[in-house]
């Protein structure tokens, strides 16, 4: 496994000691990376299924990562994150190809990157925490593991900690002062990772579902990758 930050060290780098990874420059990277997936990937795997999302196909997730630019630069942001704002998104692109999937992409990049640093925090990471998560359920399943210590990881799992921080105060010091990997935390903290693997982390398994309440996260009955 490549080298990486501990979630402590993460934590550090987005102080105000250090300069904190860039929100529009991760999510570039990571729709640069998902471009060229789609555009590496054959014709059939368009119809792979995506274990880490249920029902969805590598084309049913592009779909939705095409669509949320899309919904944004629209204004279409009523529901966004919600089960029917991805559903439209999926529907909306059913039966385009992966090429064209990764041609919505590239089209809007340039407005997207010019509105992405005005939209503010913390929907900003929360975008890329959305992003970086598909790209990893993407990987998974075309089998193109990769990118595992990106800025996106950071910016992502620093969003999820923030978003337990006043409810699981304890549980997110102990997150952040273990030697856990932090792509494997931000796999388990966005429902990517079985109660079993969850447990095989040395967390506590209780704690960490407890903050899928209220979202469209859940732990998988059975691994995703």
């Amino acid at each position: 496994m490549d080298g990486h930050l501990s979630p402590s060290a993460i934590l550090n780098s987005m102080s105000h000691d250090a300069a904190p990874p860039s929100v529009p420059t991760a999510y570039a990277g990571v729709r640069e990376r998902i471009v060229s997936l789609l555009r590496n990937a054959s014709t059939e795997d368009c119809t792979t299924p995506v274990l880490a999302c249920p029902g969805w196909t590598v084309a049913d997730l592009a779909a939705h990562v095409a669509g949320l630019a899309e919904d944004v630069l629209a204004g279409r942001v009523e529901g966004a994150g919600s089960a029917a704002w991805t559903a439209a998104q999926v529907e909306r692109h059913r039966g385009d190809s992966l090429a064209d999937l990764a041609d919505s992409l590239e089209t809007n990049a340039a407005a997207f990157d010019a509105a992405l640093p005005h939209i503010p925090a913390p929907v900003n990471a929360r975008i890329v925490m959305d992003s970086v998560t598909h790209e990893h359920d993407l990987r998974a399943a075309l089998g193109v593991p990769g990118e595992r210590n990106s800025d996106a990881v950071t910016i992502g799992l620093n969003f999820l900690l923030d978003g337990r921080r006043e409810h699981q105060p304890e549980l997110v010091a102990t997150l952040t002062s273990r030697a856990i990997d932090p792509w494997d935390l931000l796999r388990a903290l966005s429902g990517r990772r079985t109660l079993d693997q969850i447990a095989e982390l040395g967390l506590d398994v209780d704690a960490v579902t407890a903050g899928f309440a209220g979202s469209v996260l859940s732990a998988p009955a059975a691994p995703v990758e």
